[in-house]
């Protein structure tokens, strides 16, 4: 019996060779497929890491080396001299491996379409060796945003973002999701917008990630079906409806985005009655009192100001105008990335 555990595991390490030589093969045949049929004229080379190096760089993935948990478990690594976040895609129990495999080489192929843009993470590199495609990314030093805006982790080690602050994270991410919508022959919608997705530098510049969830709509087309997916309290309405996904859909999620920067809540939340309330909900409730919307963090800063009250005025009222019911009535992308940097001039600094 001794005998044969020994020679059992003596193979071991044959098998794990051959079981990361069959995941290279099938991962590297849909990244290719995937490349070739979003080729946009521009070479776009990614850096193949092992297996082991990934290993190495995160302790075995330690969980003490957990920056985030969500559609993907983020590890924080030092690989290369260089300090990196490694993505490996959470897998749940209905998982499907094919399903799973193609959201993350969506993932890897987006992310090198949108590496020209510096409100993006850049993603260094990619490992085809595990069963589902890790990624491998720059580091963003202050981490991701919490469900209500801030950064940090426990209550006390929070660190609440000044209003000047958050209204250049939302104009610089309205930037990159307009270049998402428009810089490629086929629109690409992101479907997934929400302060989780959202990485902050050293400087609080933001670095948007994730395109897991993204969809393409093939011109001339405006809107194209697919499942609903995405975090609850950012889904648009009329998408759940119909089943539909346009440019629009990231507009509403932006939307509330904006609404959660503009309250500091989360964009569900437990009220007094111990239900959910949706941020949105709450602002019609407050019925244009800018006083009873806006964080009171904000107000403690800020003062009496006169140009910055306006500001929020015009910031609510655009978070509003990308959260109407009807998709018809909401802006393009673009002309809300516009009225953001109008906004953000508005006040000029002494």
């Amino acid at each position: 019996m001794l005998s044969k555990l020994l020679q059992l595991f003596s193979k071991l390490p044959f098998f794990r060779k051959k079981e990361r030589e069959s995941s290279h093969y099938k991962n590297l045949k849909k990244l290719l497929e995937d490349l070739l049929a979003s080729s946009d004229g521009e070479s776009h080379p990614i850096h193949c890491y092992s297996a082991d190096d990934l290993i190495r760089a995160t302790n075995n993935f330690s969980p003490s080396r957990t920056v985030k948990l969500g559609s993907y478990t983020m590890f924080r690594g030092f690989l290369d001299g260089r300090s990196i976040i490694v993505s490996k895609y959470y897998i749940r129990n209905w998982s499907n491996e094919d399903r799973d495999r193609s959201c993350v080489i969506r993932d890897i192929v987006i992310s090198l379409q949108m590496s020209n843009h510096d409100n993006v993470l850049k993603l260094l590199g990619c490992c085809l060796e595990f069963p589902i495609p890790m990624l491998v990314h720059e580091d963003a030093a202050k981490g991701v945003l919490n469900p209500d805006g801030s950064l940090g982790g426990a209550s006390e080690d929070q660190i609440i973002l000044p209003w000047n602050i958050r209204l250049r994270i939302a104009k610089q991410v309205a930037s990159a999701v307009s270049y998402l919508h428009t810089a490629f022959a086929a629109a690409i919608i992101h479907r997934n917008l929400n302060p989780r997705c959202l990485f902050l530098d050293d400087d609080y510049v933001p670095k948007l990630y994730d395109f897991s969830l993204s969809i393409t709509i093939p011109p001339p087309d405006s809107d194209v079906e697919g499942a609903v997916q995405g975090m609850l309290g950012y889904l648009d309405p009329a998408c759940m409806r119909s089943g539909r996904f346009s440019e629009k859909t990231d507009v509403y999620s932006f939307g509330v985005l904006l609404l959660v920067f503009l309250t500091g809540r989360k964009t569900l939340d437990f009220n007094q009655a111990e239900a959910y309330e949706s941020v949105i909900s709450y602002v019609l409730e407050c019925d244009g009192q800018i006083r009873a919307i806006v964080d009171p963090k904000i107000f403690e800063e800020v003062g009496e100001n006169e140009q910055i009250q306006q500001q929020l005025h015009d910031f609510l009222n655009l978070a509003l105008f990308c959260t109407r019911d009807r998709i018809e009535s909401r802006p393009d992308m673009v002309d809300v990335a516009r009225e953001l940097v109008r906004i953000e001039e508005f006040v000029m600094p002494s």
